[in-house]
């Protein structure tokens, strides 16, 4: 099926709900590079590249996938001249800084290109993000000759990025790591060790790769704390980014997955292979998380993709589809299955869920724009992008999985087979629960890192906002505007109770999965409640369409929150007492 962005959505959002143009007038390096019709114009063109290039290329790479041929890993048939027409575009810079190619888009239209990205390809948009990712660390941590270097190669694509973190021994537990970086005359560093799990890593789209590589010097401090960054390009190149020769850098094998099978998951050797210090001495973790913060919010649009293609798919179908009848006899023929209860049931929770979820990457987008280019206020938005990200990672993947399960199963048996293609977006949304930290992790860092310290200070900030939408929704929708005003003071009554626990990490560490959970229904409910305010006095289509889902969403989705509140609040000692042997 075509792959159609939800543009009208999307305006909306920008132009009516968060005001956009108004809020980058306070950031002058935005506002001297975008206004709100240039912003559309951009978004059109993004719709156009994912829908008519990218996705046509969804089904067949996944058939294919990638092969490791002759220590080269190669992509599926059309992938390198597609990704050579997007860099050609500027799409890989697209948040990039101008100063070095790239096109200084905030991120407020950047999550919805990321969603375009991954509701057309999940595999096709990994390499872009990867990019990226890499860029915006030698950004924010590189000296001005490694600005220099690098940026303009990520920018245009003639080089990409990959991000090297994990060991076979060290997962999320990245105190273990083991790869070791010698420290040379020159100045560079000799990396040696195996890496794997590297998203990216090797690849027949661009002349060279550059490394993101955490290594430890053989001085080091154990842990964490000894842990550096280091750029370590595949091949080696001179000053002027001429390619120069190989550089200990291979591909050992690529695994074999589940899902995203076009995107090349890597093993990944570095064999004394020329490396380069990123930022500090032992501060390799702090680097390596200013690109975190954006790579975890761009896997859990990833999870927003795939729930919307899929709605797509499942609409679609649920409209042709005929099989059984509403109501009556065999005389009154076969109806198309949107008639039945159940279907609308299933595609109304994956749209009412997918569509908040939208709102809460531009609002978190906002956030982070705020907190690169403004100084008033920049820390406010610091907590609160501390808050949102791993609540958007968790909850958009968790709630992705979920909404493409369901749209598959308005497809019935024929979502089973691969001829319809939904049950690729099954397959490939499933890793984004797992990879950029697992979603239990980022339960815990959310409840014990961002809501639990300074008396709840990060939830408070986003209360102040959510407070604000609440009085604008009393005088039309006071019942749902008083619900979520009473969920939020429960969030705020349950993490009390979690700070004064006597039971310590045990009880942080046993209700964060479903104080997140709470707290994204919570959220939902707010955002729903902004949109709707948002829509005036309209009474066309697509605000008809709004309210039927808002109403829905309240309904039969915003009750999921008194469930996990309730089990937030249970006892640590029913899940920690079972004794080992009985498992």
């Amino acid at each position: 099926m075509h792959y159609q962005a939800p543009l009208d959505d999307m305006q909306f959002l920008l132009t009516d709900v968060f005001q956009a143009e108004q809020q980058w007038q306070n950031m002058p390096a935005v506002a001297e590079m975008i206004d709100m019709d240039t912003a559309l114009a951009v978004l059109e063109e993004g719709a156009k590249i994912t829908g008519e290039l990218i996705a046509p290329l969804n089904r067949p790479g996944d058939e294919q996938g990638v092969r490791l041929i002759d220590g080269q890993v190669v992509t599926p048939d059309g992938y390198k001249a597609a990704f050579a027409t997007f860099a050609e575009a500027g799409w890989v810079g697209f948040g990039g800084d101008p100063e070095f190619g790239g096109m200084g888009m905030p991120k407020m239209l950047g999550v919805l290109f990321d969603e375009m990205c991954y509701s057309a390809s999940n595999a096709f948009a990994l390499y872009s993000s990867l990019t990226a990712g890499a860029a915006l660390c030698i950004a924010s941590h590189g000296t001005e000759e490694q600005k220099a270097l690098y940026l303009p190669k990520l920018y245009s694509g003639e080089w990409c990025g990959a991000m090297d973190m994990t060991e076979p021994q060290a997962g999320s537990d990245l105190r273990h790591v083991r790869t070791k970086a010698e420290p040379q005359e020159d100045g560079s560093y000799l990396v040696t060790g195996t890496k794997i799990f590297i998203t990216g890593g090797d690849h027949d789209l661009s002349d060279n790769v550059v490394h993101l590589v955490l290594a430890r010097l053989p001085d080091a401090p154990a842990g964490s704390r000894g842990l550096s960054l280091f750029i370590v390009p595949k091949r080696q190149s001179d000053e002027q980014g001429n390619l120069t020769g190989a550089n200990g850098v291979s591909c050992g094998s690529v695994e074999h997955k589940m899902g995203i099978t076009a995107s090349a998951t890597c093993v990944m050797h570095f064999d004394k292979a020329k490396g380069y210090l990123l930022g500090k001495l032992n501060r390799g973790l702090m680097a390596m998380f200013t690109m975190m913060n954006y790579e975890r919010l761009s896997i859990g649009i990833q999870g927003l993709g795939c729930a919307q293609m899929g709605y797509q798919m499942a609409a679609a179908y649920a409209k042709e589809r005929k099989q059984g009848q509403k109501s009556g006899g065999l005389s009154q023929g076969i109806d198309p299955i949107l008639v039945h209860g159940d279907v609308r049931r299933m595609l109304m929770t994956s749209a009412s869920i997918t569509e908040a979820g939208r709102a809460l990457a531009v609002l978190t987008g906002l956030q982070l724009d705020r907190q690169k280019y403004q100084t008033e206020g920049a820390e406010d938005a610091d907590a609160l992008v501390g808050l949102l990200v791993p609540l958007c990672k968790a909850f958009f993947t968790d709630l992705g999985l979920e909404c493409s399960v369901l749209n598959q199963q308005v497809f019935g048996g024929h979502g089973y087979i691969r001829e319809t293609g939904v049950e690729q977006l099954v397959r490939d949304v499933r890793i984004a629960q797992i990879y950029e930290g697992t979603n239990g992790i980022q339960a815990l860092d959310l409840l014990g890192r961002k809501v639990l310290p300074k008396q709840g200070e990060a939830l408070r900030m986003l209360m102040a906002d959510v407070e604000v939408t609440l009085g604008e929704a009393k005088a039309r929708h006071p019942q749902w505007a008083e619900q979520v005003n009473q969920a939020f003071a429960e969030l705020v009554d349950a993490a009390d109770l979690l700070r004064n626990s006597d039971q310590g990490a045990d009880a942080v560490n046993c209700a964060a999965n479903d104080y997140l959970h709470a707290l994204g229904y919570a959220t939902y409910g707010y955002l729903w409640l902004k949109m709707l305010n948002a829509l005036d006095e309209r009474d066309d289509e697509f605000a008809q369409r709004k309210h039927h889902l808002g109403a829905f969403y309240f309904a039969r989705v915003f009750p999921r929150f008194a469930t996990h509140i309730a089990a937030a609040r249970s006892e640590a000692a029913l899940i920690t007492a079972m004794d080992e042997s009985l498992f």
